[in-house]
């Protein structure tokens, strides 16, 4: 089974309450190979709610108490990502979960670029929150943005 992002299945779940459909993953959730997960609403976050960042490091800092996820208020919201990423790692293991493709740039879903923190839309290499706590646990993640490159080993 393959467990992806819930914006990318088109659910409007992003913290403005959009969605990111993409075709490949749609299609794969519609032949019951794939089900929708949003980290962020696992938390206890709702939908619409303030754009959050990771400040001071990435996703394993956050895992390792070094570095936070900040809303633009300021707000601190590390606790509500790390309960996300736990119930999605619970999930991931009921299903059986062979990949797990995630939304990147997200602090929760960002498997190789996030958000620096400076909520100004500049990037850097790292992981968000569950994807670092999917990948110490054993799990093959990656973003929509590689999905395509990898469909065949996939399905």
């Amino acid at each position: 089974m393959i467990l992806v992002s819930s914006c990318l299945a088109g659910l409007q779940v992003r913290y403005n309450g959009t969605h990111c459909l993409n075709n490949m993953i749609s299609k794969l959730i519609d032949e019951g190979q794939a089900i929708p997960v949003c980290p962020e609403l696992l938390g206890g976050f709702l939908t619409p709610r303030a754009p959050a960042e990771i400040i001071g490091g990435n996703g394993e800092d956050v895992l390792d108490g070094t570095a936070k996820v900040i809303e633009k208020s300021g707000k601190d919201v590390t606790e509500l990502y790390i309960k996300g990423a736990y119930t999605t790692l619970k999930k991931a293991k009921e299903v059986n979960a062979t990949v797990v493709v995630l939304k990147e740039y997200s602090p929760s879903c960002g498997s190789s670029m996030i958000y620096n923190g400076e909520f100004e839309g500049e990037k850097v290499a790292g992981n968000g929150v569950t994807t670092a706590l999917l990948k110490r646990n054993g799990l093959h993640v990656i973003s929509e943005e590689q999905l395509s490159d990898n469909f065949d080993e996939i399905i």
